[in-house]
Parts: structure tokens; C-alpha cells; sequence
């Protein structure tokens, strides 16, 4: 085997991506680590140190991946993924672009790219994007109408919650959410309109167990249909491999009768 192919081997090898995982992480305790002035007052060139060889650690991967996949390297959007986290990682921390040392926790987000199950999580959700489309559209109607409605039904008595349509959508937004909606809001709105419970209640059941919930369903599926295409691909991978050695075991045989 040359070089390249011993490469490989080793990078698509069970025990790298979990040495690299584990390197994520640690890397993650030690950028929290940093975060603490007693800890840094104590031990703070050691954890730089630390933290400069975990970098060193993932360019090396990234270096070494497009080595063995050359240009194939970019056609996969977790390989540009893990570029890009790297790559910011690498850009000198000036006092203008101070900002980025504090972006060198995005270097975590890297277990998504390591991370089966996490990955497939991001992928339904991506996945579901365009139906969700559709129900952010329903939902933005829903608050719209309930926004001018309640503009004009409670504006002008509770004008810091009701009144303009800015201050009516974020507060039905609030009552979505759950947040203090009884209490803090309809209580002493019906206080003023005794039916007021006629539209608030329907605008969250309508909003918070139905809209919310076909949001939920969109992405499920889209994980479960994530799921298969995987399983699928497994089962495609396997398939071949079992007909190569089957091939070659054939070949060996035939061979075995010239002989």
C-alpha cells in the first residue's frame, strides 16, 4: 500500500474519529478553563499551551484529509465545515479582530461533524427547512392578524404591551412562549376586558399546540428520512464489499482449478 492509501485508511478508521472527538472536547474544557481568572492566574501558560496543540492536532487532520482526498475534499459540506472552524481559528487575534479568539469555541461545533447521531440531527433539520417554510408563513399570518387585533381591542388601556403592532407581536409572541402569558399579561388585561380570555386563549392554542407542533413533526421526519438514506448507504457499502471479496474469492478458485 503506499502512502496515500495507509493515509487513508487511518483517517476513515473508527479509532481517529474518536481520538479527534476526544480531542474536541478536551479542547472545549480548556477554552472554558480559560474563562476563569483564577485558573488563569494559576495555570494560564499551560492551558495556552494546551490549547495550541489541540489546534495543531486539527490542522494536522485537515491537512492530512486533503492529502488523501485532494479536491474531492470540498465537495462535502462537513469537510468545508470543519475548514472553516479551523480556518478561524487560525486567523492572528489583533486588537481589531480581538472577537475571533472568543469565536475559538466554535472549534466544539466540530462534534456535530464527527458525531453520527449529531450529524443526522442537523441534517433532518436542514432537510425540513423548506416545509417549515410554509408554516413560518402561517404563523407570521397568525401573528399579523392577532397583532392588529389586539392593537386595536387593548391598545388603547395597555398601550406598553398593546400599543402599536411592534408592541402587540412581541407580546403575542411572549404569550406563545408560555412566559408569564397569565399573570403577567392576560390576568390584568381581563381585569379591564372580562372577555378578553375569548381571544387570547384560542391565539395559544392555536399558536403553541398546533403551529409549534407541525414544526416538530417537519423536523422528525425529515430525521427519520435522514436515518434511511444512511442506513440505505450502509447497506449499499456493505453490499459491495461483500460482492468484491465474493469476486475475488470466485477468482482464487477458478485459479486453484488451472492449477
Amino acid at each position: 500500500m503506499s502512502f496515500r492509501s495507509r493515509l487513508e485508511a487511518i483517517i476513515d478508521h473508527s479509532a481517529f474519529r474518536n481520538t479527534i472527538l476526544g480531542v474536541i472536547l478536551f479542547n472545549a474544557i480548556i477554552l472554558g478553563m480559560e474563562t476563569s481568572v483564577q485558573i488563569m492566574d494559576v495555570a494560564g501558560p499551560v492551558l495556552m499551551i494546551l490549547d495550541d496543540i489541540c489546534l495543531a492536532i486539527f490542522v494536522t487532520e485537515i491537512l492530512a484529509k486533503l492529502y488523501v482526498r485532494r479536491w474531492a475534499f470540498f465537495r462535502n459540506g462537513w469537510n468545508i465545515f470543519d475548514f472553516l472552524i479551523v480556518g478561524i481559528a487560525l486567523v492572528p487575534a489583533t486588537q481589531g479582530l480581538s472577537v475571533l479568539r472568543a469565536l475559538r469555541i466554535l472549534r466544539l461545533l466540530r462534534v456535530i461533524s464527527v458525531a453520527p447521531s449529531l450529524r443526522r440531527v442537523i441534517e433532518g433539520l436542514l432537510n425540513a427547512l423548506p416545509g417549515m417554510g410554509s408554516v413560518f408563513l402561517l404563523m407570521t399570518l397568525i401573528f399579523y392578524i392577532g397583532a392588529v387585533m389586539a392593537t386595536k381591542l387593548f391598545g388603547s388601556s395597555f398601550p406598553e404591551w398593546f400599543g402599536t403592532l411592534g408592541r402587540s407581536g412581541y407580546s403575542l409572541f411572549q404569550i406563545m412562549t408560555l412566559e408569564s402569558w397569565s399573570m403577567g399579561i392576560v390576568r390584568p388585561v381581563m381585569e379591564t376586558y372580562a372577555f378578553a380570555w375569548l381571544f387570547f386563549v384560542p391565539f395559544i392554542l392555536l399558536t403553541t399546540f398546533v403551529v409549534l407542533n407541525l414544526v416538530v413533526g417537519l423536523v422528525v421526519n425529515s430525521m427519520q428520512d435522514a436515518h434511511h438514506v444512511e442506513a440505505d448507504a450502509q447497506t449499499d457499502t456493505y453490499r459491495d464489499e461483500v460482492l468484491a471479496r465474493l469476486g475475488e474469492i470466485e477468482t482464487l478458485l477458478k485459479q486453484q482449478r488451472k492449477d
